[in-house]
């Protein structure tokens, strides 16, 4: 297989969630060459930076944030990914209706792991502003859940 798996994360206003889970993923995948990761937001405005937690959270697990800027959500940007990834199930509703002729790429991040205390399918909160703990609970979430994506990907992904 030589197409990439093209991963988006989807979150409100990927300035937190999605772009830690963005960075994580990459770091989780190291070396590998067959995937592309990216970020948006479904009220995301264009061009802000990361929030200062979530650089922070990352860069403790030595994950470069230097080069992010927030993006919204657009049609381009879903047609593009392979898979997208959303927050919440909020998240997934505004893709879903917004975007019904794409439904079938869209997924919830803890789909694929079960969060201790939380199950399966559990929505991943917004930290924003509920200081650094709730910041670094976001990233156990994703820690536990990423690989759980990147093994859903690899045994579905068919080169189209």
């Amino acid at each position: 297989m030589s197409a990439k798996k093209r991963v988006l994360f989807v979150c409100t206003g990927n300035t937190c969630r999605s772009p830690m889970a963005e960075g994580l993923c990459r770091a989780i995948l190291g070396e590998r060459t067959d995937y592309e990761v990216s970020s948006a937001g479904v009220a995301a405005c264009e061009g802000q930076p990361m929030n200062p937690e979530s650089a922070a959270i990352l860069k403790q697990r030595g994950v470069a944030t230097a080069d992010f800027a927030s993006r919204p959500v657009e049609r381009h940007l879903l047609e593009h990914a392979t898979h997208v990834f959303a927050m919440t199930r909020g998240h997934l509703r505004v893709l879903e209706d917004e975007y019904p002729d794409l439904a079938e790429k869209f997924y919830l991040v803890t789909e694929f792991a079960d969060i201790p205390g939380q199950g399966v399918g559990a929505d991943v909160p917004d930290p924003i502003g509920m200081g650094r703990r709730a910041y670094r609970q976001v990233a156990e979430v994703f820690e536990i859940a990423i690989p759980g994506i990147i093994a859903f990907i690899d045994q579905t992904f068919q080169v189209e």
